[in-house]
């Protein structure tokens, strides 16, 4: 089940993207690199994350799964971004991540939008590319934030 982010949600979904960036996206990243990704990942910043974006999570009983997030880029009407994506390491292969950015796609932040950017980590990059996202501006390496910058025109 997928559904809205609420207040209660953000340790869970705090433990669910800690967790993955050390099991999986650990191949790509150094463990600093991870510990102070996750400082500003913090319980508080993703509640505030999810007042000005519409940030959901997939369930599984009454454990979250995995999350993701669709708001707009910079404050602009006609453009969006993805955020925090993320699917616990057992679930990934399970197709979750691809029903994630199939909701985020449905979302009014991505349908008002003519371009949605992704800044996708080392780990996520194959993933989005295969889902029709492009390097933004061709530019093929990962920025000064070891992020690729991906983007979809509509």
């Amino acid at each position: 089940m997928i559904r809205r982010f609420e207040e209660k949600d953000a340790q869970a979904v705090h433990n669910l993207i800690a967790r993955t960036m050390r099991e999986t996206n650990s191949r790509d990243y150094s463990a600093d690199y991870i510990e102070n990704s996750l400082m500003s990942l913090t319980p508080d910043r993703l509640i505030e994350r999810a007042r000005h974006t519409h940030f959901y999570v997939v369930c599984d009983g009454d454990a979250i799964v995995g999350c993701g997030a669709v708001g707009p880029y910079w404050g602009q009407e006609d453009e969006s971004s993805f955020f925090n994506i993320f699917v616990l390491p057992e679930y990934q292969g399970r197709g979750i991540g691809r029903q994630i950015v199939g909701v985020l796609e449905q979302d009014e932040y991505f349908l008002r939008a003519k371009r949605v950017e992704i800044p996708a980590s080392i780990t996520g990059c194959p993933f989005y590319r295969k889902l029709g996202y492009q390097f933004k501006n061709g530019v093929e390496t990962p920025d000064d934030e070891l992020l690729y910058r991906l983007e979809k025109f509509r």
